[in-house]
């Protein structure tokens, strides 16, 4: 697979962009285990172009990430175009439009996969973002909005003719937000359109190594797109990579590994924003973590770990864990 001039290796697995998850330390760790191409948290074109603190620290990435991605999201062709210009100025390796995301402070504004429903305004801005700039342009879209409206197959060519690079499809429409099953079925038969030269991602319930394996097999996909999954989970795409090179299972680590991987995520949001600010970062990722599941009667100590507000108290109770998990 090639996205402008970045040539994937064989089996590529990308990061998926996700609000409040990937940040900068998480990026990295996907990065160190085998992620192809990590995104950032998705920002707000608005926001960005009135230079909120919060948004422009979305842009901040580091060569260790490369190749890296920066995706924007917004229904306004003006300040979208503005806001891709100025992630430009950042040198991201690629700019991707979201027109996916389906919670509603972003949809229902007509932003993320609220778009599906205006798909010329959908157009014209991608149209406009490709021109204005000189990445690579590629999009993140769903099915469609609903059931009655899945649209992909023919929003896809018009979205190759818009001159996008790559284009990534959640096999979900935003009705279904993260419910159900995706449907990779569109997602193969927008694959196999003979029209259709531009690579193609599919995103959707990857989480395991078996999974992630049929996908290319099955729907003949370019890459593969992990999010949920990956969440407190940043060695799964060492498992992921090990199975389609190898068609062999990873064998497990001891326990002691992948809670030093947490400490060392909590850490690195430490160094990069401050105390307070490292440990909210790193909360979502111990909350989702499968590495605690099967502990018996955990729940209150996951409380006192959430509820931590300095490292020294957050590791001390992370490292209560060791004996139990082992």
């Amino acid at each position: 697979m090639k996205i402008g001039e970045i040539t994937f290796g064989a089996f590529p697995v990308l990061l998926a962009p996700m609000e409040d998850v990937t940040d900068s330390a998480f990026r990295l760790l996907c990065k160190r285990f085998g992620a192809d191409m990590v995104y950032t948290e998705f920002v707000s074109s608005d926001a960005l172009i009135r230079h909120v603190g919060k948004t422009q620290v979305k842009l901040e990435i580091v060569d260790e990430e490369r190749p890296v991605a920066i995706q924007i999201y917004g229904r306004d062709v003006d300040s979208m175009v503005e806001a891709a210009k100025i992630c430009e100025s950042v040198r991201p390796d690629i700019l991707d439009l979201n027109f996916g995301c389906p919670v509603k402070k972003v949809a229902n504004k007509g932003g993320g996969s609220g778009m599906l429903k205006d798909p010329e305004r959908l157009l014209e801005i991608t149209r406009q973002v490709v021109k204005a700039v000189a990445l690579p342009v590629t999009v993140k879209t769903r099915l469609g909005w609903d059931n009655e409206h899945k649209i992909i197959v023919d929003l896809a060519e018009r979205l190759q003719d818009c001159g996008i690079a790559a284009l990534t499809i959640h096999g979900r429409t935003r009705a279904q937000m993260y419910s159900g099953e995706a449907d990779w079925t569109l997602i193969g038969e927008v694959k196999n359109n003979p029209r259709m030269h531009i690579p193609i991602i599919g995103n959707g319930d990857i989480t395991t190594p078996e999974k992630c394996k049929q996908a290319f097999d099955r729907y003949g996909v370019d890459a593969v797109m992990v999010g949920r999954a990956s969440i407190g989970n940043p060695w799964l795409f060492k498992e992921l990579k090990h199975f389609l090179l190898t068609g062999e299972v990873l064998p497990k680590a001891p326990f002691r590994w992948y809670l030093d991987i947490l400490i060392k995520q909590l850490l690195l949001n430490v160094e990069r924003l401050d105390e307070r600010r490292g440990i909210l970062h790193t909360r979502r990722h111990l909350a989702a973590t499968p590495l605690f599941k099967g502990i018996p009667d955990f729940k209150p100590h996951r409380v006192k770990m959430l509820r931590a507000t300095t490292v020294d108290e957050l590791v001390g109770l992370m490292e209560e864990v060791v004996g139990v998990g082992s």
